[in-house]
C-alpha cells in the first residue's frame, strides 16, 4: 500500500509537469558591425573570390568577400513597389546608440529605411541578409553561423522576441524563418506605433505547457541535421490606408524560447567523420548559393570600377 502511494505521488508530479524551455539569441546585430579594413564583419566573412576566375589580382580578389555586416543587408520591396526611386532610398545602416540612452547605450544596431510607394495600396519590404545563412557551413566550421541567424536543436517554439526602436509608424513588422526541411514560416510580431524601445513578442498559440496533453514526437538523428531554424529576413508591412514614403526603424536583436528537440547532440561516434552524408547533402546547395552570390560580388566589383571617380584633391 505504501509503495502504491509513492508511485501515485510520482505519477501526479510527472503528469503535472510543465515544460522547461530554452532561450537563446537567434541574431544580435550589435555583433555584426564592420570590423575589417574592407568594411566587413570578420566572424561571418565568406570568400567568393574563387568564382572570379584568374584574371583578377590578389588585391582585387581580397575585396570579393562578403559577410553579414549590417550594411550588406538588402531591402527588397514587393514587385509592385520596386521602382528605381523606392529601391534607391531603401537601405540598412549601422546606427550607434547614444551613450546617454536608457537601453543599449554605446551599442551599434541595425537601422532600416524603406521608401514605400506614395500611392494607396498594400506594400511590404523584406530586409534580407546578403546570402542565405547556412545552418551547416563546412566540415571545418559546421557551426560558423550558430547565433548569427541560426539556432539548432529547436523543437517546438514557445515564443519569439525582437527588440525594436519605434518611431510611431503604424506599419507592422515580422520575421521569415526557415526550418531544416526548407519550410518557410512568416511570423507577424506587431505594429510599430510606439516611440522608443519596445520588446515585441510573439507567443505560439499552439504551444502546450503540460506534458500530459502533448503528442510525443521522436526526431530521427543522424543523418538528419538537428532540427533548426534560420532567419531568412525581416518583414515590414505597410497598409494601403497608411501614409507612404520614408519609413525608419531600428532593430537590436531577435531571440527565441523553445523546447529542445533532443536532450543531447553528443554521440559516442563521430557520424559525419565516418559517413560525410551532411557534407554531401549540403554541398550542392552551398555551391549553388556561393556561385550566385560570387557572381553578384564580382559584377558589383566590376561596376564599381567603371563608375565615375572624383579626382583626388591636390594641395
Amino acid at each position: 500500500m505504501k509503495r502504491f502511494a509513492i508511485l501515485l505521488c510520482l505519477l501526479m508530479v510527472v503528469s503535472g509537469m510543465m515544460i522547461s524551455a530554452e532561450e537563446n539569441v537567434l541574431i544580435d546585430f550589435t555583433s555584426l558591425t564592420a570590423d575589417t579594413e574592407t568594411g566587413e564583419n570578420e566572424v561571418t566573412m565568406v570568400d567568393f573570390s574563387d568564382k572570379a576566375g584568374t584574371s583578377f589580382s590578389d588585391e582585387e580578389k581580397e575585396r570579393m568577400k562578403t559577410s553579414l555586416a549590417i550594411t550588406n543587408w538588402d531591402v527588397q520591396l514587393s514587385s509592385s513597389s520596386r521602382t528605381v526611386a523606392n529601391q534607391r532610398y531603401s537601405m540598412t545602416r549601422e546606427a550607434p546608440v547614444k551613450d546617454t540612452a536608457r537601453r543599449y547605450a554605446g551599442e551599434t544596431i541595425m537601422g532600416i529605411r524603406v521608401h514605400f510607394p506614395l500611392e494607396s495600396y498594400n506594400s511590404y519590404a523584406v530586409v534580407k541578409p546578403p546570402f542565405e545563412i547556412p545552418a551547416y557551413y563546412t566540415p571545418e566550421e559546421p557551426d560558423k553561423f550558430d547565433g548569427y541567424g541560426v539556432l539548432k536543436n529547436v523543437g517546438v517554439i514557445k515564443s519569439i522576441s525582437m527588440n525594436v526602436l519605434g518611431k510611431n509608424y503604424p506599419h507592422r513588422i515580422g520575421l521569415i524563418l526557415k526550418d531544416q526541411n526548407n519550410m518557410e514560416q512568416t511570423i507577424i510580431m506587431n505594429n510599430l506605433e510606439f516611440d522608443g524601445w519596445k520588446t515585441l513578442t510573439w507567443q505560439n498559440p499552439n504551444y502546450i505547457e503540460e506534458v500530459r496533453n502533448r503528442e510525443i514526437i521522436k526526431f530521427p538523428l543522424y543523418p538528419k541535421t538537428a532540427p533548426n531554424f534560420k532567419l531568412i529576413g525581416i518583414l515590414v508591412f505597410r497598409d494601403a490606408m497608411h501614409e507612404g514614403g520614408d519609413f525608419v526603424t531600428y532593430v537590436k536583436d531577435v531571440s527565441m524560447v523553445y523546447d529542445l528537440a533532443v536532450l543531447s547532440l553528443e554521440s559516442d561516434v563521430n557520424d559525419e567523420e565516418i559517413w560525410g552524408i551532411l557534407e554531401q547533402r549540403e554541398e550542392a546547395r552551398r555551391t549553388a548559393e556561393f556561385e550566385r552570390l560570387g557572381n553578384i560580388q564580382v559584377l558589383r566589383y566590376l561596376e564599381a570600377q567603371k563608375m565615375h571617380q572624383e579626382p583626388a584633391e591636390t594641395e
